[in-house]
């Protein structure tokens, strides 16, 4: 598998990068009222509106810092139990800090991180890599029942 390496404070997390449909520079956000504040607002990408989230905001409560390597990254957002309409994924924006970097390893290279991430579901399983760990972050988790109904209305369970 390939991953995309990102960076939340100075942690490494990789998203895999068959969830990723493009790599853009940040742009722009419209903001969308009464969203939790790391929800950095909606982007037009090709005609579709795209929610797009602050990763490091989400995690840390910190906004991603204004960096040459930070990315808006529009990921296939398929949450599990759910289908859409159109049988197409959503697109969702991830910003995210020092986005340079792919890593190819196999998904059994990741293991448990023997902690509960309650708050925190999209942090999966992680693996040693060099002088440190290396954190999978779940697409598909990034959005609880509320934020999702919110960002996909027309998505969301009756």
């Amino acid at each position: 598998m390939l991953f995309l390496i990102f960076q939340i404070g100075n942690e490494r997390y990789a998203l895999d990068a068959a969830e990723v449909a493009v790599v853009l520079p940040p742009a722009p956000c419209k903001q969308v009222p009464e969203a939790p504040p790391w929800v950095r607002g909606i982007f037009s990408h090709q005609g579709r509106n795209v929610p797009v989230l602050d990763v490091s905001m989400l995690a840390l409560g910190t906004p991603a810092a204004a960096r040459l390597s930070t990315r808006m990254v529009l990921v296939h957002y398929r949450p599990e139990g759910r289908r859409n309409t159109s049988g197409e994924p959503q697109l969702l924006g991830l910003v995210v800090e020092r986005a340079t970097d792919t890593l190819r390893c196999e998904a059994a290279d990741f293991t448990g991180s023997g902690l509960a991430h309650d708050n925190a579901r999209y942090l999966g399983p992680v693996m040693r890599h060099g002088d440190g760990l290396i954190q999978w972050v779940r697409v598909a988790d990034m959005l609880d029942a509320e934020v999702q109904a919110l960002l996909f209305p027309e998505e969301s369970p009756a």
